[in-house]
């Protein structure tokens, strides 16, 4: 007998446009949305409703997530990438008054610490990785590296430090390459080789795979797998490979080589798989924290659930009647092995939990996935 349609556990309210962005953060117990006129909304997951609630930009929100517990990162279309102080103690001062709501008095903001003007024409959010912690651990957790398109040429990539705020690397196209704007960015340190990474998403279907060695910027890896722009894309857990989406139905799997020195060039490479979906316009693809899953959010209004290994679609999410432009997973909380002391301990601190602390534990241990739509609504799954 088949199963009954999965339904989303919650529905949030409150957005008047379009979300554009959505992202977990604090261990899962606060989720960000992010609107095309250029709202945030910070959700409190354990009960469901806004905790903090500002007008960041002006324009829609193309990109949003967190810097260690209190700052946030959103990247807007007026050219701004904005680095915000907001911790869980300062939300007590902050409006929770939704977007559909707005009283017409201006209302206040989390502390502004730094203003990057970046080129937004791409509709390309930023993408994000922390300094290796090798000299200082206390001084490497407070940098940050910002990888956006440059302002003056959208097909090439800037490297932003934070919290200096300079740009210490931009990363030149390949010889003769012409790929159009850039799309979509990711950016890590190989777990191998140490070296920082980039990957971007191309206007003509490419990915590239750049790497820094020996002062100058290396191409690892270049393919065409859609012959649409890329859309999104989202590196495993592990940094061995990456997925793409994009306007066509192509789902792309692709290697990460370690090292320049293991690659051997003979013109484009051939990604590890190539799905044909045969539904077009994925705007959104993102990973889960274990590598098991990974989702897409469609501008049919219908989010796939897919596994990362075979490939195979999982499940398909059907609740929003427009188009669906973004997805994202909670932290997939580990548990504890049979045997472990800190089970155990945590086994003792249940019997005892209040009501609060009940929803709490359940917000940070859910399988959540959150999907935003062009009906200004997000919907909340459990699922897997």
């Amino acid at each position: 007998m088949a199963l009954p349609p999965a339904q989303p556990a919650y529905i949030l309210r409150g957005h008047g446009s379009q979300i554009s962005t959505t992202a977990f953060i604090r261990a899962n117990t606060r989720l960000l949305t992010g609107d095309s006129d250029g709202w945030i909304v910070v959700w409190s997951l354990a009960i469901k409703r806004p905790v903090t609630v500002w007008k960041a930009h002006e324009g829609s929100i193309l990109g949003i997530n967190a810097w260690g517990s209190e700052k946030l990162i959103t990247h807007g279309k007026d050219n701004k990438l904005v680095v915000w102080k907001l911790s869980e103690e300062d939300e007590s001062s902050m409006s929770v008054v939704l977007p559909v709501d707005t009283p017409p008095e201006p209302r206040k903001e989390p502390w502004l610490l730094h203003v990057l003007h970046v080129n937004t024409m791409n509709f390309c959010s930023f993408a994000q990785t922390e300094i290796p912690k090798t000299v200082s651990e206390d001084e490497a957790a407070e940098e940050l590296l910002i990888a956006v398109p440059n302002t003056l040429s959208s097909e090439t990539v800037d490297i932003f430090q934070l919290p200096t705020c300079q740009r210490i690397h931009n990363i030149p196209n390949p010889n003769a390459f012409k790929g159009g704007m850039i799309m979509a960015l990711s950016i890590f340190h190989s777990p191998q080789s140490s070296h920082l990474t980039v990957i971007a998403g191309y206007e003509s279907g490419h990915t590239i795979v750049f790497q820094y060695s020996d002062n100058s910027w290396q191409v690892l890896y270049k393919t065409q797998a859609h012959n649409q722009p890329v859309l999104s894309l989202d590196v495993s857990p592990t940094k061995d490979f990456y997925l793409t989406s994009s306007a066509d139905a192509i789902i792309a799997k692709h290697p990460i080589p370690a090292s320049y020195e293991l690659v051997i060039k003979s013109g484009d490479d051939v990604p590890l798989k190539i799905l044909k979906t045969g539904h077009a316009g994925q705007q959104s693809l993102k990973m889960r924290n274990d590598g098991k899953i990974f989702a897409t959010a469609g501008w049919d209004s219908r989010v796939r659930v897919y596994g990362s290994k075979a490939m195979k679609e999982l499940a398909v999410l059907k609740w929003h009647k427009e188009g669906c432009y973004a997805v994202s997973f909670a932290d997939v909380v580990e548990e504890a092995k049979e045997g472990d002391e800190s089970g155990k301990e945590l086994v003792k601190r249940t019997t005892a939990l209040t009501v609060k602390e009940e929803r709490l534990s359940k917000a940070k241990t859910a399988h959540w996935i959150a999907v935003g739509s062009k009906d200004g609504k997000v919907s909340l799954w459990d699922i897997y």
